[in-house]
């Protein structure tokens, strides 16, 4: 890992319009360049049509895509352009299955990886299918770790990203309990396995009539809050140190004791 910049974005989507939150979410995307210098931007979960598809949940598919593909094909060229690493969450159609993903997407314009949201919410499980694999992918900033909102409430995938290597956990967001369950999770994520956490949620409306508390947050190895954005639309950005979870007085992985837990996911 290196020092840089981290931007977390919140902006309104437009239910079910993927052209026009692509065409926004590019102009979000240079503003956290020109105004923030950021090196990574983070944007909420789904951010192409909202997380809810309404009333017929068969639409998402008719609005999904492959990644790469044309709902990122846009974004992928901002990102080279401004020659910064973007993670983009979208619904992705692979192979037939519609998947709840996020890409990383580096700053040649190239997808580095994706992950797919292995703990759909109860009431998306309607429309989206939970992938197995946690992923952590190796760019030139930091090895990031990618978990997608109600993931975030399952200590055991973030470990499992961390033991892997992250050094930095995303988790692009669409959640709508209490801004306590939020605080407490990304700030839990992020002590429990001494890695920065950027944790990205969405604001205002989706098609199924939920609204969206924003409070997107970056939280440090320590546990602190390092920035804090409120319910409306807007960008908040920190500068990474390196050096950080070095200075913890424990470490959390080197000091396990396996023995004691080894049975917890069998």
């Amino acid at each position: 890992m290196r020092e840089f910049t981290v931007a977390a974005v919140q902006f309104a989507v437009t239910p079910l319009d993927p052209v026009a939150n692509i065409g926004k979410s590019c102009q979000w995307l240079d503003r956290a360049v020109s105004e923030h210098g950021a090196d990574l931007v983070v944007f909420p979960e789904t951010i192409t049509t909202g997380f809810h598809p309404g009333a017929d949940p068969t639409v998402l598919r008719r609005l999904a895509d492959t990644l790469p593909g044309r709902l990122s094909e846009s974004i992928q060229a901002e990102a080279s352009r401004h020659r910064v690493h973007v993670v983009w969450p979208t619904y992705e159609l692979k192979d037939g299955i519609l998947y709840n993903s996020a890409a990383v997407i580096g700053p040649s314009g190239d997808v580095l990886g994706v992950y797919r949201k292995t703990h759909p919410f109860p009431t998306e499980r309607v429309w989206t299918t939970p992938a197995d694999d946690p992923v952590v992918v190796r760019t030139e900033l930091a090895r990031i770790g990618l978990v997608i909102c109600y993931d975030g409430d399952f200590p055991e995938l973030c470990r499992a990203e961390a033991l892997a290597g992250a050094e930095m956990i995303v988790r692009p967001s669409a959640l709508l309990r209490d801004f306590e369950i939020w605080s407490l999770t990304n700030r839990a994520r992020a002590y429990d396995n001494q890695v920065w956490f950027v944790a990205v949620n969405s604001v205002g409306p989706d098609a199924g009539a939920n609204y969206y508390f924003g409070h997107s947050m970056i939280v440090t190895p320590l546990g602190t809050v390092a920035a804090l954005a409120r319910a409306g639309e807007m960008v908040v950005s920190t500068r990474v140190d390196p050096g950080l979870a070095r200075t913890c007085m424990v470490q959390h992985l080197g000091d396990r004791n396996v023995k004691a837990y080894r049975g917890v996911c069998d």
